[in-house]
């Protein structure tokens, strides 16, 4: 159990738990769950953190592609956009690299999903653990995360 199954089971959410073996040499962790689970990488989301104007904000992008900066900082509200400093990621979320999931958050900060999660019956987020994804409904993420959804993918 992670704090992201214990929020999931709380909000009584329907999910499923994949596991998979980390390899620890792997280039790109969101890449490496996508192969290690035969998922297309459309379906498979990354949590990034970055700083809006000064705040963290957490952005959720297929792991096919990239975050749009700029996109961001529109969808957040803010004018600039920067990737957020990784031990702080970690302090305030209480995930580190790698493992962090949208869902259980230390600190519940601001998000937003990429637009595409949308158009998929379900999608894979961190459970808050490398090795560990979580597939849930793209609406029940963007709930049970106070989320906005916008275009914020590139790629």
């Amino acid at each position: 159990m992670t704090p992201a199954t214990v929020a999931l089971g709380a909000a009584g959410v329907p999910f499923t738990v994949h596991s998979y073996e980390h390899d620890p040499a792997a280039a790109s962790y969101g890449e490496e769950a996508s192969q290690a689970m035969g998922v297309a990488p459309e379906r498979v989301f990354k949590t990034l953190v970055a700083d809006v104007d000064g705040a963290l904000t957490v952005a959720v992008v297929p792991v096919a592609g990239s975050l749009d900066l700029k996109a961001l900082a529109a969808a957040a509200g803010g004018k600039r956009a920067a990737m957020a400093d990784p031990a702080a990621a970690e302090r305030t979320t209480g995930y580190v690299r790698g493992g962090i999931s949208p869902l259980g958050q230390r600190k519940r900060l601001a998000t937003v999903i990429d637009a595409s999660a949308l158009g998929h019956p379900t999608v894979f987020v961190s459970a808050g653990r490398r090795g560990l994804e979580v597939e849930l409904a793209p609406r029940d993420l963007v709930r049970l995360t106070g989320a906005v959804t916008a275009p914020i993918g590139r790629g």
